[in-house]
């Protein structure tokens, strides 16, 4: 790696990268319509250039590249879990994380959800349309709330370790934590060796990150290229509406929930998160950024390794602020589009279902769509009206993911404050963290 590379910070690399992405995508898009034109022979056979460039190299390297996040989530949150659960001192710790953990990213919830009813309500996005497609959505059933919690608990843990089932991993690291703290010598020494696992793993992390800038190109690239203008246009006001919701909760609910409970300076806050939004907002996962979540909560927001450890998957779990913001206004736009008016009863349904619902549907696949059916079902509106928003909702999906993990860092520093785990020399010191990765690029150079 040469040293011009370093002039520009990773957060800058990594933008450029979505930037480029993002123009080259449009280009291809304006360039190459369904039907193929301009092509090229080679060795006397057709081959489509955006074949070779978009389903080819873009997706092939961006399915590596969010694979190689993914491949770190596991490991990480299981070793890091019993890092942190195994150091703690006082066994009431833990459930104190956890109630405080779990009643602000409902809080959260609650508060996004209500934000997108008012303002969808307000605007009215869905007035005066005539929408209709010949897509069709069919809803999953969704688990019942009790059944959840009975599956919360895993029968075979390395099963649940193949299939990513993060909230039986938290369960069984959590369970694994506490006994090694319970047995005295035996679980030091285990305590030293998953200790030096956790600090290689981060290392990994690390690498990935360093990567990133060629990983968010590939995946900005083929996202734009796929993605025609015209599918947002006919939904302009609904998704302009979402992306406004967003950043009001992101810029608005967060600071003031951060400044009430800490007193810390919310720019700090989010001039660390820069990193991890971007991964989120690339990746539209919170689970495949939350190595990069956890490492920007502990090293640049300086928040203590046992909340990191538990707040932070618990929260790539359930918290879901973003998709809250989507159903709340999604909930508003059916029911103008299908001209059903739904009293104030209905609305407090909605914020109550969608808020319980994040944890009810915890770890379930397309668990946002889910979510907005069992909405949309509870006050008796068509679920096939999710089948007119599909189309924006992949670049919408973008954003919620940004947002999410920005309230995952901001309850961790609440919680962190709390129980005295946030060094804020670290968090207060605009520094943390890039000397880091100054160092790991240094490390990098003299292996090239």
């Amino acid at each position: 790696m040469s040293q011009s590379s370093h002039k520009y910070s990773l957060t800058t690399r990594i933008f450029i990268g979505m930037v480029a992405g993002i123009i080259i995508g449009a280009i291809l898009q304006a360039l190459f319509d369904d039907s193929g034109d301009l092509r090229f022979s080679v060795f006397s056979f057709e081959i489509s250039t955006y074949n070779i460039l978009v389903e080819g190299i873009f997706s092939t390297l961006g399915q590596i590249f969010i694979a190689s996040l993914k491949m770190l989530v596991v490991p990480l949150v299981f070793v890091s879990l019993i890092c942190g659960t195994s150091s703690l001192t006082e066994p009431s710790k833990l459930g104190r994380l956890g109630a405080k953990s779990v009643a602000l990213y409902i809080l959260t919830t609650a508060i996004a959800v209500t934000l997108a009813i008012s303002l969808g309500l307000l605007v009215s996005p869905g007035e005066g349309l005539n929408l209709s497609t010949d897509a069709e959505f069919t809803a999953k059933q969704a688990p019942s709330f009790s059944q959840v919690i009975v599956d919360m608990f895993p029968s075979n843990p390395i099963n649940s370790m193949a299939k990513g089932n993060m909230l039986q991993i938290i369960v069984f690291a959590v369970l694994f934590g506490i006994a090694m703290a319970m047995v005295g010598e035996a679980g030091k020494r285990l305590g030293a060796f998953f200790e030096d696992i956790n600090t290689v793993i981060m290392r990994l992390v690390t690498i990935i990150m360093n990567l990133a800038p060629y990983g968010v190109f590939v995946l900005m690239a083929k996202l734009f290229a796929t993605i025609g203008l015209e599918t947002i246009g006919s939904l302009a006001k609904y998704f302009v509406l979402v992306l406004g919701v967003l950043a009001l909760h992101a810029f608005v609910t967060y600071p003031i929930l951060l400044k009430v409970f800490t007193g810390l300076n919310p720019l700090s806050l989010f001039k660390k998160m820069r990193e991890a939004a971007l991964f989120a907002f690339s990746t539209s996962s919170s689970s495949a950024t939350l190595p990069v979540t956890m490492e920007t909560a502990r090293n640049k927001l300086g928040v203590g390794k046992s909340v990191t450890s538990f707040s932070l998957p618990l929260g790539a779990t359930i918290n879901m602020d973003g998709t809250a913001i989507m159903q709340g206004v999604a909930t508003v736009f059916i029911a103008q589009v299908y001209a059903v008016d739904l009293s104030i009863n209905d609305y407090i349904m909605v914020v109550l279902t969608a808020t319980l619902a994040s944890i009810g549907t915890a770890g379930v696949p397309g668990v946002g769509l889910i979510m907005l059916a069992m909405v949309l079902q509870q006050v008796n509106l068509p679920v096939e009206g999710i089948a007119l928003i599909i189309g924006v909702d992949r670049l919408l999906d973008m954003t919620r993911t940004a947002v999410n993990i920005t309230g995952d860092c901001t309850v961790a520093c609440i919680v962190g404050k709390s129980e005295g785990e946030l060094d804020e020399g670290v968090y207060n010191n605009p520094d943390a963290g890039i000397e880091e990765e100054e160092v790991d690029l240094k490390h990098f150079d003299k292996n090239s």
